[in-house]
């Protein structure tokens, strides 16, 4: 690729952020060529179509997302990782409208496979220690960890407009109610969720909250 070729790209990928950021996957093309100050042909010749960006900007925040996750690991203490962990990805969400897309709402996406090896070890090393300590309820799993982080990222998205640090409430609420030190622990009466079920669950959440292409 010639240097000016891949500087454009560069362009359009960081004005690719910054308009999916604040408006959600649905920003059109011409959007985003003019926030890059090209031309749209310009943005058609380095991306054959929408979803082609997306997919390129996604791997490239996949990136971002994976170093905060390894940065929580690198946490001695096993409780402030897991608090860690919650609270870097659900504030990069709740800032990003076109990320919590990217990657609540895109079962099918090529990058959810990278996504799966990348963070399914740091997530699982976080819970194990946290556990082994004493400090996370033992019936807890690696796999509740999407789960919790969508109802997060739920309340971020709908509350954006009115009280952008509104979730940070429920992130409190969310992490007392995963601590094992208490005596009076509720019991969970549903058996944890599995991988398969957790990729059939986006896949039916993805396609009900996608919406319409103006």
């Amino acid at each position: 690729m010639r240097a000016d070729a891949a500087r454009n790209r560069e362009r359009i990928l960081a004005a690719a952020g910054e308009v999916f950021a604040a408006r959600g996957l649905d920003a059109s093309l011409d959007e985003i060529a003019a926030h890059a100050g090209l031309g749209v042909g310009t943005v058609y010749r380095r991306f054959a179509n929408r979803e082609e960006l997306v997919e390129a900007l996604f791997l490239h925040r996949l990136d971002q997302v994976a170093t905060l996750a390894a940065g929580a690991l690198a946490e001695p203490d096993s409780w402030a990782a897991l608090t860690g962990l919650f609270e870097a990805l659900a504030a990069t969400v709740a800032a990003d409208q076109g990320l919590f897309e990217a990657l609540i709402c895109r079962p099918q996406s090529k990058g959810r496979a990278a996504v799966r090896e990348r963070m399914q070890p740091i997530v699982g090393e976080i819970f194990a220690r946290a556990q082994a300590d004493g400090h996370l309820r033992a019936d807890v799993v690696p796999t509740d960890f999407p789960m919790l982080l969508r109802m997060l990222a739920a309340v971020a998205e709908f509350t954006r407009q009115v009280r952008p640090e509104l979730w940070r409430r429920y992130l409190a609420i969310l992490l007392d109610g995963l601590r094992a030190e208490r005596s009076d622990l509720t019991a969970l009466v549903e058996a944890p969720i599995d991988p398969v079920e957790v990729d059939a669950v986006q896949s039916c959440w993805g396609t009900r909250h996608r919406r319409p292409v103006n």
